[in-house]
């Protein structure tokens, strides 16, 4: 099932990378890892690495000779945005599931 956040924005690989980052954030990964868990082509990452890092949505964890791990950077504004309207997105599908469904009454 898609998330909320992928429902919303459409499976655009950018949108999906970030959403395998917000869904798995406090851990890191490879980009072969993100490539893998996203279920985008190494291309396309590649492609949208330097949005990534242009507003500081990701961060180096660390380094293992040339390898980097990478996680989201939650404390970029950017980033907090995001995982802003990923709540937001939670909390209104939360309260749609909770709402009585309304029966006609009958005549």
């Amino acid at each position: 099932m898609r998330s909320l956040f992928l429902q919303l924005t459409g499976e655009m690989p950018l949108f999906k990378i970030i959403d395998f980052l917000v869904e798995n954030k406090g851990m890191d990964f490879s980009k072969k890892e993100i490539v893998e868990g996203s279920a985008v082509s190494r291309a396309s990452l590649f492609q949208y690495w330097h949005v990534l890092d242009l507003y500081g949505i990701v961060k180096v964890t660390r380094k293992f000779g040339k390898a980097k791990l990478y996680t989201l950077n939650t404390n970029n504004e950017v980033t907090k945005r995001i995982l802003d309207l990923e709540k937001a997105l939670i909390f209104e599908a939360l309260s749609r599931e909770q709402r009585p469904i309304k029966t006609p009454i009958p005549a």
